[in-house]
This record gives C-alpha cells, structure tokens and sequence, in this order.
C-alpha cells in the first residue's frame, strides 16, 4: 500500500472513530433531555455528523473554534431540515448533537490553573494557562452558540437579509 492510501486509511479509521463515540453522549444527553424515542437516532446521527465535521476540518488546519462554529451552523441546518420531516422543533435534534463538542477539557484546564493560582500564588505561567484555556473555551462555546442560532437567523426571518 502507498503512502497516500494509508493515510487516508488512518484518517477515515479516526474518523469513524471520531463519529461512533460522538453519538454516545448525544444519545444520554437526549435521553437527560426528554427527547422521544423515536427521534434518538437523530440525536446520535447529528452528534456523529457534527463532530466528525469538525474532525475533518480541524485535520485539515482550520482552528477548532472555527471549525466547531461551521460544524454548529452544519448541525443546525440539518435539525431545521429534520425537524421539517418530522414535525418536531429543531431543538430536539440539534442541542443534544452539539453536547459532545462543549469544550471541557479546555475549560477544565482553566480552572486547574485558577486553583493552582490560587493556591501556589502567581506564576507567569499558571496565567498564561488560564488565560489561553480560558478563552479557547469561551470561543468554543461562543460558536456553538452561534453557530446553532444561524438557521434561525437565516431562515426564520420577517424581513429579507439584503
């Protein structure tokens, strides 16, 4: 096999991957939400197709907070187009399918650091920690938000955009 044929082995392998242990905590978090039964699957599909977009787009060196953004607004059009077939708000599919990109791991970090200020007192490093994890989070979460309220603002409008 060649070069190229194994990477793109590897990069499909951790994308599905990537996608399959997505759906999981979409799925426990529609289940925490109430979300029908009948509408699981979606909840799991829209988990996997989000964070596997934003997987793609990071391994091709867009930054995760911009990556995160296109893969809400990606996840969001495909709620509006669900929610269209099967006459349920767009939020039962689309807010359980953004819960596994929340960025914890970041935010964690941050507060690691903030302990760790508080506690060893300050260090030049402990607040760069804080500050980068900090916002890496903050921007994170900004584009989900957004990023899940832009078919809203594309499509639900009174007035033309233009």
């Amino acid at each position: 096999m060649g070069m190229v044929t194994m990477s793109l082995m590897q990069l499909l392998l951790g994308l599905a991957n990537d996608m399959f242990f997505a759906s999981i905590p979409a799925v426990g978090f529609a289940l925490v939400f109430n979300v029908p039964v009948k509408a699981l699957k979606y909840c799991a599909l829209g988990g996997a197709l989000g964070h596997g977009s934003r997987y793609l787009m990071m391994h091709f060196g867009i930054p995760i907070e911009w990556a995160t953004f296109f893969a809400a607004t990606f996840v969001g059009m495909i709620g509006v187009h669900w929610s269209h077939k099967l006459l349920a708000h767009p939020k039962v599919f689309t807010v359980a399918s953004l819960i596994p990109m929340v960025p914890g791991v970041f935010a964690f970090k941050a507060m690691i650091a903030l302990v760790e200020l508080n506690h060893r007192g300050f260090e030049p490093q402990l607040l760069e920690m804080l500050a980068t994890n900090f916002l890496k989070a903050m921007f994170i979460i900004a584009g989900l938000a957004v990023g899940l309220a832009m078919p809203g603002l594309l499509f639900y409008r009174r007035r033309p955009i233009v």
